[in-house]
């Protein structure tokens, strides 16, 4: 299979559809790391070569680590692994970034970082912008290639750049269902030359054939975090009978392409202004959608099929309002 890569700049590029490893972190299942490790080689060989995962995603990095040690040389240079430095707000000296910088260094088995994607909890302590400039310099030093963001507002993201930091990418939530970006977000970037990297694009399975004619779940069937997270966001959006109108709509528009709800829903993203890439999460050595997902680059979606799908998302509540900015939902 042939995934196609977009550039996030002149030495990297990615994979538009993004192996998300939220799902190593637990509350996703067991996952057995032989399995797993063997599971992503599976990924690497049916061209699936750009890896999303965080300091705080449980064994995810350790993971990358063992992966890289079992990859072939020459397969090295192929593939990606994009981490996120995600501290406890407080005090940021270069020597409190630099350790936790080095720890990811040591686990994923690398001498320099493709892309790290800060996070920061608490917007009232400033300490994020000297987190930054030490990112800036250890990037100076060779452990970061590149930096970019997860879950930052507009407002933060324009003092940043304000100030010159030079970011590639911000990763935030971006589905049919949460368009928030489109108000601030997408703008912004795109003045600015920062891509988007879209997660939540399927709702953690909700966006499949699986819930179409479902039953509203009940909270004991929410049994992944994913579940549980976008659960939340339906109910917000909308509620359950709205989002079935939705399934519907993205079922008939599946059918006329030969594909899949998924595949619908992840190409109405990828589709969008400034979007390099969409995270699809992968649950290693538990179930995977390699074949599925690789469809979604032959479908080439028509302005009756947009329409079709305004026709009921106009109908929803208004989340930028009811939420906020992108990343509002984690403050």
């Amino acid at each position: 299979m042939t995934i196609p890569k977009i550039e996030l700049s002149d030495d990297l590029s990615i994979c538009r559809i993004l192996n998300g490893m939220w799902q190593v972190s637990g509350g996703h299942g067991q996952i057995e790391p032989k399995a797993a490790i063997s599971d992503m080689l599976e990924y690497h060989k049916n061209g699936f070569t750009t890896w999303d995962l965080a300091d705080i995603y449980g064994p995810a990095e350790s993971f990358i680590g063992e992966f890289r040690k079992q990859l072939p040389p020459k397969d090295l240079q192929q593939s990606q692994a994009l981490t996120k430095f995600v501290p406890n707000p407080g005090p940021m000296s270069k020597s409190i970034v630099e350790y936790h910088v080095d720890q990811s260094l040591k686990k994923m088995n690398t001498e320099t970082i493709d892309l790290i994607q800060f996070h920061w909890w608490d917007y009232n302590d400033p300490s994020y912008l000297d987190a930054l400039s030490n990112l800036t310099k250890l990037q100076q030093e060779g452990k970061i290639k590149h930096l970019g963001l997860t879950n930052f507002d507009t407002e933060r993201i324009k003092i940043m750049t304000d100030r010159g930091f030079k970011l590639i990418s911000n990763q935030v939530q971006y589905s049919i269902l949460d368009q928030r970006p489109e108000k601030l977000m997408t703008p912004f970037c795109q003045k600015h030359d920062i891509s988007i990297l879209a997660y939540g694009t399927l709702l953690g399975g909700f966006l499949s054939e699986k819930y179409l004619n479902y039953p509203e779940p009940r909270r004991v069937d929410l049994n992944t975090s994913s579940l549980q997270k976008y659960y939340n966001m339906i109910d917000a959006w909308g509620g359950w009978s709205l989002f079935q109108e939705l399934l519907q709509i993205l079922s008939k528009i599946a059918k006329k392409y030969d594909s899949s709800i998924a595949n619908i829903s992840t190409k109405f993203i990828l589709d969008k202004p400034i979007v390099a890439g969409v995270i699809i999460g992968s649950r290693l050595g538990l179930s995977e959608h390699r074949q599925d997902n690789a469809q979604v680059f032959d479908i080439v979606l028509e302005n009756e099929d947009l329409a079709m799908i305004r026709s009921v998302t106009s109908k929803s509540n208004d989340l930028f309002g009811l939420i906020g900015d992108c990343g509002d939902e984690y403050r």
